[in-house]
């Protein structure tokens, strides 16, 4: 079993920046996938940003150019840096892992406010 905890969210006004952390621990197949998704309230959770056990990355629009996401594979760790943040950014923010058998893990979320 693998189990997935974030940190980092919390409240910041437009134009700031915050950085979100996701630790991977438990029995951990590699390659893997490990990534950002979101949830505004009344919305579908969607995707925000990936990225491979090898660096290759995947950006939703609405975020490119304003986040960047890296890991530590050494410490199964995922990184978001949000920069330039919108009030539109609000959601809870959960971290991903899926590994190589298909399998989908998520963490229980932290949330971000970007008031205006």
């Amino acid at each position: 079993q693998v189990q997935l905890v974030e940190s980092g969210g919390g409240f910041v006004q437009a134009g700031g920046s915050l950085r979100l952390s996701c630790a991977a621990s438990g029995t951990i197949w590699s390659p893997n996938v490990m990534g950002w998704y979101r949830q505004a309230p009344g919305k579908q959770r969607e995707s925000v940003a990936t990225m491979t056990t090898i660096g290759a990355t995947d950006y939703a629009d609405s975020v490119k150019g304003r986040f960047i996401i890296s890991r530590d594979n050494a410490k199964n760790t995922v990184y978001l840096q949000m920069n330039s943040l919108k009030p539109e950014d609000t959601a809870a923010y959960y971290c991903n892992l899926l590994d190589q058998y298909g399998r989908g893990y998520w963490g229980k979320g932290t949330p971000v406010t970007v008031s205006s």
